[in-house]
């Protein structure tokens, strides 16, 4: 896991322009880099144990301890595994425009660019082994008010009771007003 970098992205955020156009955007400062993490169900795994995942910092977090992630992992009264935006959660009233989430037939490997519009940001996400979802953070590039863009692939769940826990691997683009999801530099 990597260490969260506020302060990087305020810094790139602080020297990136107001337009979305890359030709005017600082360059890119942080690689794309895939992770492998696992998180606990918020209803049926010790509080110890991460629940969500924040795009913006690439990492997963206790949601006992801060509300600044995208999306958090439950398993639901029928036994699905689903994750939750900020939105379906309560925790924040979007519109649209918030932490969403967009399914794909593409394989993990194959996404590259993250898309402009048909985010899912209102409803609950149901996942199983193999699901490959797009990722779109909250706002967090205060200068440009755009979201952050990523990818992950649900590898494995574990359905142990009372340690329900769900490993995937993710891709989180840190540098604002960029869209690529391949590993290494991005240039767009």
């Amino acid at each position: 896991m990597r260490l969260p970098r506020l302060l990087s992205v305020l810094a790139a955020v602080a020297t990136a322009s107001a337009c979305s156009d890359n030709a005017n955007l600082a360059p890119a400062s942080f690689p794309n880099v895939v992770d492998t993490f696992t998180i606990g169900s918020l209803t049926s795994s010790p509080v110890s144990i991460p629940s969500a995942y924040s795009v913006a910092d690439g990492n997963v977090v206790r949601t006992d301890v801060t509300s600044a992630f995208d999306f958090a992992y439950n398993v639901d009264a029928t036994g699905q595994h689903v994750l939750l935006t900020l939105e379906v959660m309560r925790l924040a009233t979007t519109s649209g425009s918030g932490p969403g989430m967009q399914f794909t037939s593409k394989s993990f490997d194959q996404l590259s660019q993250a898309p402009s519009n048909g985010w899912i940001t209102g409803d609950t996400i149901k996942v199983d082994s193999g699901t490959v979802l797009l990722l779109r953070s909250r706002i967090v590039c205060g200068g440009l008010g755009v979201p952050l863009y990523g990818k992950m692939e649900v590898l494995s769940i574990d359905d142990t009771p009372g340690n329900q826990t769900m490993t995937f691997k993710a891709l989180a683009n840190e540098n604002c007003g960029y869209k690529s999801l391949l590993p290494g530099l991005p240039k767009d």
